[in-house]
């Protein structure tokens, strides 16, 4: 497989969407829904026996006492049924609901050690999974007839479904044997004289389209395992008359099958029976005809979509196995560490030796590309800050179209200034900003987000500790009514208080965010500032960090509100740049994984995990919605609805102790629900475009969203325990 291309993203902003290759993905999911539907009709209702046997259809015409009193090998010729008798002291072993990868090849090699023939009845379905043990069948002397595609009760069936199960299973022979078979034996069918009102029906219409419908004359039940000895004691009541014995190969354990099958064989011949197939014994043409090209091609086609649905499925459940269970080890990984992380910052908080205020010179660079709905908000709650020390805020106007510039010039703060320079991208302008601040410490803002009155000293304080090369802060949404920023502010509390926590504790960090983070001059410098390499400047700039001798923590009382996306067509334009920039940076450090020291063990840990999680598990989380989805129609639907039901209640558990960590009201969860059927469905597509671009070497651009200015309309409040930040955002 051909690597990743990650092209340097685009150096302006613009508000296009990369072409997402959707014919594409839109292909792949038909063909994989259309594997399911396979599936789900073939595989839904197989593996049934006699003793699932559906009732009669009421009202049916009676099959004539010529029928139910004669042979079990019944035709039509000119319109008038006409039964046959198996030749004395012959008997003829029959099968049914095979081929089956482990019972057929052990009865095929008891039949060969004996060298006794016999007929098998097939499922549709299963040859065509098993294409191979259909022509092993033919290989050794036997013949094979139709049991319908999916084993279906032909009596109780409308015509047309008669019609295409046998069809079907026509097609499956020919494509995995290059025969058609004239015998057919319908489920659920015993002896003549048990034929019903709807089995004549049916075999009639069989019969009328040249098959020889095939009975029985011994069942020895062995679907129910009764035993060995009931089961040879069964096949044993011939009387000297010609018999065709039913066992089946196919359809459960068929262990006391294959144990009595040598007892029968020695048995019968000891009373002088010879063995044959069906058409054998009757002395009737072959029951196995050659197909043309055209029937081989048709047929080719079935055993390889059956085949790959097979296979599809196989790999599907076990990817929901390995998921499903590391996404609930994950979950419960992250409550451990955020509950260690927060014994951390109390045992720090109480063995600390009280010292002097930590009040170093700050400097916040502000970028700013059309912020004009919420720049005067975002400059007012830093010049609002109750931190004591000297604090200077630079506001780079990178190239804006509309009044940014004018109104932070505007506001009259004396210790703000506005810098603007030509359109060169959020990296080109902190760069700018962080080249002409006076100070060490640097502290990133987005031009959309407010900071509380205390932010700035508490995120700026673990840079007291030298070995800190800068702080991650906790961002909210400010925006959270409705679903979508209902969803988005659960996503946050879960993903910063979670997620940020275990990171801070393991010491690989991969993302301090553009919204709020404190940065030392001497960190940046070490990495050459803020590059531009990728769409995610912050996740880039975070994990060159982490592969120098700088630490990087979280400090989650420092918190900064933003503006989330209010539409789905915004919201998918940022995260889809969060994703496909992400991936940019995780290829552009994948060297970490083989390295030493701090930087290995940040490859070998962030990066598998991100690699893991939000990367592989969205890839294949549509198919496993979709497979639920299919077990709720085709399998057990108490059984899915039950696993489902418990994944929600680790998910609910899990974003409940994130909301209590974080002080935020518990009523957020309601959006959990419809978050797992909705929300995140919609970030796996997100997912699925950046690996499609990415894999396609796409050229992307920087896609900005459009500000409503949530921060700016006076009286606006969040549900933060302060109250403080409607000061921030009109004004100290």
């Amino acid at each position: 497989m051909l690597p990743p291309v990650f092209p340097k993203p685009a150096s302006h902003r613009g508000d296009g969407t990369a072409r997402g290759h959707w014919l594409l993905v839109s292909l792949m999911l038909f063909v994989f829904a259309v594997g399911l539907l396979i599936e789900g009709y073939t595989h839904g209702v197989l593996g049934k026996n006699s003793a699932d046997e559906p009732p009669a259809t009421p009202h049916a015409q009676p099959a004539p006492a010529s029928v139910t009193n004669g042979g079990p090998v019944i035709t039509v010729v000119n319109g008038r049924p006409r039964s046959y008798q198996i030749p004395a002291k012959t008997a003829v072993l029959t099968f049914d609901d095979g081929p089956d990868p482990t019972w057929t090849p052990r009865i095929l090699a008891v039949l060969k050690r004996y060298g006794v023939p016999a007929t098998f009845f097939l499922v549709g379905a299963h040859a065509a999974s098993y294409p191979g043990l259909v022509r092993a069948e033919l290989q050794d002397g036997n013949e094979v007839g139709s049991h319908t595609y999916t084993h279906v009760n032909l009596g109780t069936s409308p015509s047309w479904r008669e019609s295409l199960e046998l069809t079907l299973t026509q097609n499956a022979l020919a494509g995995a044997a290059g025969i058609h078979t004239r015998l057919l034996r319908m489920p659920y069918s015993s002896e003549p004289d048990a034929i019903t009102g709807g089995d004549w029906r049916a075999a009639r219409q069989a019969a009328a389209d040249g098959y020889l419908v095939v009975f029985t004359s011994l069942d020895t039940r062995d679907w129910a395992r009764p035993g060995v000895r009931h089961i040879v004691t069964a096949a044993m009541r011939e009387n000297g008359r010609g018999v065709i014995i039913m066992f089946h190969d196919g359809g459960g354990n068929r262990a006391e099958t294959v144990a009595a099958l040598p007892q029968v064989i020695e048995g019968l011949r000891a009373k002088g029976y010879r063995f044959a197939t069906v058409t054998g014994a009757l002395k009737l043409a072959a029951g196995d005809v050659p197909v043309s090209g055209s029937q081989w091609l048709v047929g080719s086609t079935l055993v390889f979509t059956q085949r790959a649905a097979d296979y599809a499925i196989g790999v599907l459940a076990a990817a929901l196995i390995i998921m499903s269970v590391l996404t609930a080890i994950r979950l419960l990984l992250l409550i451990g560490f955020a509950a260690a992380h927060r014994r951390r910052e109390r045992r720090v908080r109480s063995w600390t030796p009280p010292t002097p205020p930590y009040l170093p010179d700050v400097s916040v660079v502000i970028p700013a590309y059309n912020e004009a709905a919420g720049i005067a908000a975002t400059v007012r709650s830093m010049a609002g800050s109750r931190y004591l020390g000297r604090l200077e805020i630079i506001v780079v106007d990178d190239g804006s179209t509309d009044d940014t510039a004018a109104i932070a010039r505007g506001l009259g703060i004396p210790y703000v200034r506005v810098i603007t320079q030509p359109n060169a991208g959020k990296p080109g302008a902190l760069n700018r900003g962080i080249a002409a601040a006076h100070s060490d410490i640097l502290v990133l803002v987005d031009g959309d987000t407010v900071f509380e009155p205390d932010t700035i000293t508490r995120l700026i304080a673990p840079l007291q500790d030298p070995r800190i090369g800068a702080v991650s802060g906790n961002t909210k949404v400010g925006n959270r009514r409705g679903f979508i920023g209902g969803c988005q502010h659960l996503e946050y509390v879960m993903g910063f208080n979670l997620d940020r926590r275990m990171y801070d504790l393991l010491g690989i960090m991969p993302t301090v965010p553009g919204a709020i983070g404190a940065f030392r001059r001497t960190a940046l410098a070490h990495v050459g500032g803020v590059s531009g390499d990728t769409l995610a400047e912050d996740t880039d700039l975070t994990m060159a960090l982490c592969r120098t001798r700088w630490r990087i923590v979280y400090a989650a009382d420092a918190v900064a509100w933003t503006e989330a996306p209010s539409t789905l067509r915004q919201l998918w334009k940022q995260r889809y740049r969060w994703s496909y920039g992400t991936m940019q940076a995780m290829w552009k450090h994948r060297r970490a994984v083989a390295e030493r020291g701090r930087s290995g063990r940040f490859g070998r840990m962030c990066l598998t995990y991100l690699t893991l999680f939000q990367v592989l598990l969205p890839l294949v989380a549509p198919a496993i919605d979709v497979s639920s989805i299919y077990g709720l129609v085709f399998l057990n639907p108490v059984h899915v609805a039950a696993f489902w039901l418990g994944f929600l209640a680790l998910q609910v558990a899990a974003g409940a102790y994130a909301l209590r960590i974080d002080r935020e009201r518990l009523r957020a969860l309601w959006v959990l629900p419809f978050q797992q059927v909705v929300y995140r469905q919609l970030m796996y597509l997100v997912t699925i475009q950046s690996v499609m671009t990415a894999l396609l070497g796409t050229r992307q651009r920087w896609q900005a969203i459009r500000r409503t200015g949530v921060f700016a309309e006076p009286g606006v409040r969040t549900e933060s325990t302060s109250s403080l930040l409607c000061q921030a955002t009109t004004g100290r």
